[in-house]
């Protein structure tokens, strides 16, 4: 499956892809503010080669094309958060040297619109470290709400910190993009 946006291409992740993802995975500038980033490459392709055929879990590739050459640099994930409910959970990284350019807005853009469309969502909610203000920034200009704020729900740094609570609702997704 491919989606391309105004400056970026979201691919399915492919076993192709699986180096990349464990040069993602295991890289910590990525995932600074998680509680625990995993350092063992063969942990990462297994992960993924499992969720290649879930239907609990959808991953895609974030590409760029610069001087005619395709740069993967990033990803962006939905998984089941609560199935009875068909509720989806996102998340996303990206390699350090293409954040703040607005990538990560664009693919998951595009990822809420896949997901509420294709997946016939009723809700997507995201969740973060407090701390994380680039997380936050990208969930509010997605006009996510943020729902409530877990007190000391994240061991970071050896010490307890809060993690905020964001969702978006299908009709409000509809209403944003009509």
């Amino acid at each position: 499956m491919k989606f391309k946006g105004n400056r970026i291409t979201l691919s399915s992740v492919t076993k192709e892809d699986l180096g990349f993802l464990c040069e993602l995975e295991c890289n910590k500038d990525v995932w600074l503010f998680e509680e625990f980033v995993e350092n063992d490459h063969n942990v990462v392709k297994s992960k993924y080669l499992e969720q290649m055929y879930s239907n609990t879990h959808v991953d895609f590739i974030m590409t760029i094309e610069t001087d005619n050459e395709i740069k993967r640099i990033g990803l962006v994930q939905i998984w089941s958060y609560v199935a009875h409910r068909n509720s989806w959970e996102l998340g996303f990284g990206i390699l350090p040297e293409y954040q703040g350019y607005g990538y990560g807005y664009e693919a998951v853009k595009l990822l809420v619109d896949y997901v509420f469309k294709e997946l016939e969502a009723s809700k997507i909610v995201g969740m973060c470290n407090s701390l994380n203000q680039q997380s936050i920034n990208l969930m509010e200009k997605l006009k996510m709400t943020r729902e409530g704020t877990f007190k000391q729900e994240l061991k970071w740094n050896n010490e307890w910190h809060d993690q905020h609570f964001y969702s978006i609702l299908v009709s409000e997704w509809e209403n944003l993009i009509n």
